[in-house]
């Protein structure tokens, strides 16, 4: 009797545990309350983006907001002059109303900064081995337009070189056939209007990265490789430089079918 008792205790715990899991994996409309971290006064719209399912909205009026998530979904939170923010959803947040999201003014957000004068002791052979070394090279190959900073901030400078060697179709396909995930995201991400309008207001393109998971070089280089001008990288909006991406990624694509096909 005692035994039957156990495994019923078991199933019946084993059961509920699977009806949690799967609640847990559930689309939920999720809303919550975005403040000021040093005033924790309301905040009007804030862009926010469902970065795992690509959709956005505002906030409105009382810094309220309301989004389609699930479990383990995160939320990017961004509004001129304050830091962004990355929020993963927990199941808290589903059960309690009261969730407050604060975002931090850039003015409070900014690091610490120590300046270290040079001590130079007017020796020349002292001071030479005082001052730092400079670690930002670049490479660069007779014939290119583009240079590749090195050093301990970028180590895939030489292999990006090494790419660049080859005719850009080798270059984009490196940057385009790694990434497919990524560049499924193109169509979730122009079909959003939320999504647009943040996009068109922006210039960092921090929200892209965000959005696609590309570094910023990497973004660089697929405009570049896909002939657009220097000025029209560093002057775009980000919704165009989405634009001018996802029109590259399908001439790509084009020109890879027809590779195959020979």
């Amino acid at each position: 009797m005692q035994k039957n008792l156990l495994l019923l205790f078991i199933f019946f715990n084993f059961f509920g545990f699977s009806q949690e899991d799967e609640k847990s994996k559930e689309n939920r409309e999720f809303k919550a309350v975005v403040v000021n971290a040093q005033t924790d006064d309301t905040m009007e719209s804030v862009h926010v983006v469902n970065l795992n399912q690509v959709i956005g909205t505002i906030t409105n009026k009382k810094g309220e907001f309301a989004i389609t998530a699930a479990v383990n979904d995160t939320l990017y939170f961004s509004f001129l002059g304050y830091k962004s923010q990355k929020i993963r959803v927990t199941n808290d947040m589903f059960k309690f109303e009261d969730t407050k999201i604060s975002l931090t003014e850039l003015a409070y957000a900014l690091e610490e900064v120590i300046v270290r004068p040079y001590q130079l002791t007017g020796y020349l052979e002292i001071d030479v081995k005082n001052l730092p070394i400079n670690n930002a090279y670049q490479y660069s190959i007779s014939g290119l337009s583009v240079g590749y900073e090195a050093g301990n901030k970028n180590p895939s400078a030489v292999t990006k070189v090494l790419g660049a060697i080859l005719n850009p179709a080798d270059l984009l396909r490196n940057l385009f056939g790694k990434k497919p995930a990524q560049m499924r995201k193109l169509r979730q991400v122009k079909e959003d209007d939320e999504i647009r309008n943040l996009l068109a207001s922006k210039f960092d393109r921090e929200t892209l990265v965000e959005l696609l998971q590309l570094e910023k070089m990497d973004i660089e280089d697929i405009l570049n490789n896909c002939s657009y001008s220097k000025s029209f990288i560093k002057t775009a909006n980000d919704l165009q430089i989405l634009d001018a991406i996802s029109g590259c990624y399908e001439d790509y694509k084009v020109l890879n079918r027809d590779k195959r096909g020979k």
